[in-house]
């Protein structure tokens, strides 16, 4: 049983995927400093909301005590970070789109004449 597990854990596809997995957790970063980073200070300075990810509905205001200290803290709709995280999927999966056509194009294999 160990020698199957290690001619299944040796084979060329388990370690293409594993450095799929590493490359594409690398690419998701560089994705999201581009859209926190780039974008959207630029969608929010169009639409000058200020700090997008501080966009928000508030559903109940805080509550602070006579010193000052929150005795009840806000509750709130934060979608600035969910169109943010929307946004950076969006061009994550475009990217992995444009590669995977990009490797089936490659792959394509002639037909043979007749």
């Amino acid at each position: 049983m160990l020698k199957e597990f290690k001619e299944f854990a040796l084979k060329g596809n388990l370690i293409d995927i594993a450095v799929g997995l590493v490359m594409a957790t690398a690419f998701a970063a560089v994705t999201s400093a581009f859209v926190d980073g780039l974008f959207m200070p630029l969608v929010s300075k169009i639409f000058q909301i200020g700090d997008f990810k501080s966009a928000r509905i508030v559903l109940d205001a805080a509550e602070l005590g006579p010193d000052g200290s929150v005795v009840k803290p806000e509750n709130a709709l934060y979608y600035g970070t969910f169109i943010s995280s929307v946004i950076n999927f969006l061009i994550v999966a475009f990217a992995m789109f444009m590669i995977v056509k990009s490797m089936n194009s490659l792959s394509k294999k002639e037909e043979p004449a007749a």
